[in-house]
């Protein structure tokens, strides 16, 4: 039988070069099913990494769906260092974007154009408000915070429908279900007028350089990465548990709920039932392709996106299916997990070791394997 026995020393060499070889295997596998599928595999494959890269117009593009993915990403890999599993990014995502249009509805036309900003600090205290709902029942009651914050998204989903199907719905908007556009001075400014994208890149290159320096070269994050790889040795050492859960998790939901914001007076600028686009999940494969590290995010953003452009052009120029944005996501992830459990164990064939010895002729059956005499410390000792 085949089984996995743990390596001595994982190689740190392949550790960093598995996202790589997890790519290089999702681009053979989506040769493959473009093939069965009867399309042109190069044609196929030029949909998702030449198309979205061949002009200025598609790189901003590509940075528009990277930034909140991006800031998402950051948010979950300091959860996920500190072994708090948040799965529920999405939600977060949708009251982040559900507070930002709140506020935006506010605004009149005497607003000043950085009227933006309170819509961004609404987002991220709408984030921080619906992660603190699990770090709540987490703390208090044990509760299992995969569980709850999976089950928050459906929550908010509901929560943002209930809205644009009643109370915000637009009066003018010919029964549609979708807020009023907002006005100019609740979006974020642009970086060219022509392009879609904003001001958002930069905010994200920001929190990229925040979140190293917090992981990496302060006392706090140093606390968040031990209680996440030794709670035994984090407790020993006087670090809080309760401090970690709560700074990764209001960490965590600021940064999906700025992400929500982001989206909503960037492209958006209105409410719709279509906020949700799967970003707070697809954000989880991003932070484990990036490693956990704030750069790695950065180019496993990009590559993300590249497959979210690559399946629109994919559904509109060969016909395929718009879940072919979700099967190379899966792929991607997919090969990563196998590609990380190669680079620790190793795969050997033949019988596992008994872990218990059978009584052999004139034993006791009832008599015990190991005698106390055996575990007795010798004299000595």
């Amino acid at each position: 039988m085949l089984r996995l026995e743990a390596r001595p020393q994982p190689s740190r060499v392949m550790s960093i070069a598995s996202p790589l070889l997890a790519l290089a295997l999702t681009v053979l596998i989506g040769t493959v099913l473009f093939a069965v599928l009867g399309k042109d595999p190069l044609r196929g494959l030029a949909m998702f990494f030449v198309e979205p890269v061949k002009s200025v117009y598609a790189l901003s593009e590509i940075a528009v769906k990277a930034v909140p993915l991006a800031l998402i990403a950051l948010g979950l890999a300091v959860c996920f260092r500190s072994n708090v599993w948040n799965i529920g990014a999405e939600g977060q995502f949708i009251v982040g974007a559900l507070a930002a249009g709140g506020v935006a509805m506010l605004a009149g036309p005497e607003s000043p154009r950085a009227f933006f900003v309170l819509v961004l600090a609404a987002s991220v205290l709408g984030g921080m408000a619906w992660a603190a709902i699990v770090a709540l029942l987490r703390d208090r009651f044990n509760a299992n915070e995969i569980l709850v914050s999976l089950m928050l998204v459906y929550v908010a989903d509901l929560l943002l429908n209930w809205l644009v199907y009643g109370p915000w719905k637009d009066p003018a908007g010919y029964n549609f279900p979708q807020t009023i556009t907002f006005l100019k001075a609740t979006s974020v400014p642009r970086l060219v007028a022509s392009l879609r994208v904003n001001i958002g890149l930069f905010i994200a290159l920001a929190a990229v350089a925040a979140f190293w320096v917090l992981l990496f070269r302060t006392y706090a994050g140093f606390q968040l990465q031990v209680g996440g790889l030794a709670p035994a040795a984090a407790r020993y050492a006087g670090f809080s548990s309760r401090k970690a859960l709560w700074t990764a998790l209001l960490l965590s939901g600021g940064m999906a709920g700025l992400a929500g914001g982001l989206e909503l007076a960037g492209p958006l600028g209105q409410l719709t039932p279509h906020v949700p686009a799967g970003y707070g999940f697809a954000a989880i494969i991003v932070a484990f392709v990036g490693r956990l590290h704030p750069v790695g995010i950065v180019f496993s953003a990009v590559l993300m996106s590249m497959f979210y452009i690559g399946g629109e052009l994919a559904q509109s120029r060969l016909g395929l299916p718009k879940s072919i944005t979700g099967v190379f996501q899966g792929l991607l992830l997919f090969t990563l997990l196998a590609s990380d459990t190669l680079i620790a164990y190793r795969v050997r064939w033949g019988r596992a070791a008994p872990t218990r010895a059978l009584p052999g002729p004139g034993t006791d059956a009832g008599a015990p394997l190991v005698s106390s005499a055996t575990l007795a410390p010798k004299e000595g000792a």
